[in-house]
């Protein structure tokens, strides 16, 4: 290598593995060209043969290389890529950045997500938008809901927000849905709102601003945010609180002790499973009990390979490890989350590190070696086995779940993980239309794929009663669609259709956008604000 190594588990330099090259080129499955009928039946383009093994990267060997068909040739089927049951097996796929995935020999016609546009097109009475506590639409937005058409949902309330803050901008990354509650973090505070009208319940102030959260919460409604030791650039993200979101109490706050000497609290990730949460930073970990904040565990108890991080879902607890050899070998390890007992080992080939989580039960990883731009999506059983490796077409980003420069990973949020079905967003590029893939946890294969249509975005929130929740992005002229798709696949069904006019370009223009359906009630916040002093969208409410 050219470039010093790298510290573990961190992003490599901008010419490693990961750095994100342009957008995908048209042609790609899931994009219908322009002036086609955007809700058709998309029929599959001809698969076109990589130019080399692996798209463009040399299979590790034990793999054997797909020769291209003759020149002027089209191939008869799709490139079927091998399902790997072991770690010598891994699935190499191409590109550096982002992933092209090939599909398998009889993919079925996907339905299209169709356009939710009213029979007559004629407006209906508008109902206003409710201004809550007097801030609610703000004095720029106007009525959002004036000349909502036939058939067409509407906002239930809105908020903007104007702060005079750092020059940098401020985080507002916490969104949390608790009962008749929405809770939004904004710099150094959290709010507590009504679903129903907005109207602000409660708000509690931190003494600096906030600097990490996690989405996840206890079965009581408790969460623990994380906020800087001081008010100066250099302040570390070391203080704890956890915070009962149902009634805006903090329940305690403490420091998070250091590890060791080299302890970096920059970008800490926040994980909860249980009674427990576990703080990952920079190459350390420690894990606490949510309800008293006694300490249960470090990173560096324990002899062999050292837990860089842990991460923890659906009563499941891992933790990525770096072992002290000369290639710096990564080790998964299966960790009891109340004592940090090591239940499993899953030990990655050399120079591969784990780039994403997709989930933790089941175990779903992103896995890839930054020197020759090898990458897999694999699938780890209870016993730290691996069970499948992914195959299908698609062009899905890289990093997803990265905090940052000291690097710690989270759970994804683009994905959603349901029983044996992963399903993920392909890679939008302009003017073209993305899609969710489905796929099985346990063959690896590709089951269906909806794509968005007409030139539209479409992402998964989450998976329910047997459906997943996908939210199809609003844009300048149209207002978004939240959508159920069956977990067979299918045709969506429009949950909610959010209103053109003037809501439509409120709705598509958030920043850095959180959201989440609970509820039938649809909310959609920003995760970053410029603090300028003028007024600025926060968070958006649709609902019948």
């Amino acid at each position: 290598m050219t470039e010093p190594p790298q510290p573990p588990n961190q992003p490599p330099t901008p010419s490693g593995y990961g750095h994100l090259p342009g957008p995908p080129q048209p042609g790609t499955y899931g994009y219908p060209p322009q002036g086609a009928n955007p809700y058709a039946q998309q029929p599959h383009p001809p698969q076109q043969p990589p130019t080399q093994p692996g798209y463009g990267y040399p299979p590790p060997p034990g793999i054997p290389g797909t020769p291209p068909p003759a020149p002027g040739m089209p191939p008869k089927k799709k490139l079927t890529l091998l399902i790997a049951a072991s770690v010598a097996s891994l699935l190499l796929l191409g590109g550096v950045g982002y992933v092209v995935f090939s599909g398998g020999d009889e993919d079925p016609k996907p339905p299209v997500a169709q356009e939710s546009t009213p029979a007559d097109g004629k407006p209906s009475a508008s109902a206003s938008v409710d201004k809550g506590d007097g801030s609610g639409n703000g004095s720029q937005e106007g009525d959002l809901n004036s000349g909502r058409k036939q058939g067409e949902d509407k906002v239930l309330w809105y908020k903007g927000i104007k702060i005079d803050g750092p020059g940098r901008g401020v985080d507002s990354v916490g969104q949390w849905v608790v009962g008749d509650t929405v809770v939004k973090s904004v710099w150094k505070s959290l709010t507590g709102y009504a679903v129903t009208d907005g109207k602000e319940k409660w708000t509690l102030p931190f003494p600096t601003a906030i600097c990490a959260s996690t989405p996840q919460t206890t079965a009581d409604g408790k969460t623990v945010v994380m906020y800087r030791d001081g008010e100066s650039d250099s302040a570390s993200c070391t203080q704890m609180r956890v915070v009962d979101l149902k009634t805006g109490k903090e329940v305690w706050s403490k420091e998070v002790p250091k590890e060791g000497l080299f302890d970096i609290f920059t970008s800490p990730s926040v994980d909860i499973t249980g009674d427990t949460v576990a703080i990952s930073r920079g190459g350390n970990a420690s894990a606490f009990k949510v309800s008293t904040g006694d300490k249960l565990f470090g990173s560096n108890q324990g002899e062999g390979c050292k837990p860089d991080s842990y991460t923890a879902g659906n009563g499941k607890m891992i933790a990525l490890a770096t072992c002290q050899d000369e290639n710096r070998t990564v080790e998964v390890h299966g960790t009891d989350p109340v004592t940090g007992a090591k239940n499993w080992t899953f030990r990655l080939p050399a120079k591969f590190k784990v780039t994403s989580i997709y989930s933790v039960d089941p175990l779903v990883l992103d896995v890839g070696n930054e020197e020759s731009k090898e990458r897999s999506i694999i699938v780890v059983g209870p016993d730290g086995k691996q069970t499948a490796t992914l195959s299908g077409e698609g062009t899905f980003p890289v990093g997803c779940g990265d905090t940052g420069i000291f690097r710690s990973l989270s759970t994804c949020s683009a994905s959603v993980v349901d029983g044996n079905i992963l399903y993920l967003p392909t890679k939008p590029a302009v003017g073209k239309a993305n899609e969710i893939v489905a796929f099985d946890l346990t063959t690896g294969k590709a089951k269906w794929r909806t794509p968005a249509g007409d030139q539209r975005t479409i992402v998964p929130v989450k998976a329910e009663n047997g459906q997943l929740i996908a939210y199809r992005k609003a844009e300048e002229d149209r207002g978004g669609e939240v959508l159920s798709i069956p977990a067979a696949g299918g045709t969506p069904t429009a949950l909610l259709r959010h209103p053109s006019g003037p809501a439509a370009p409120v709705e598509s223009s958030f920043r850095a956008t959180k959201v989440d359906y609970v509820d039938g009630r649809f909310f959609i916040s920003s995760s970053q604000l410029a603090a300028a002093g003028k007024e600025e969208k926060l968070l958006m409410v649709f609902g019948k």
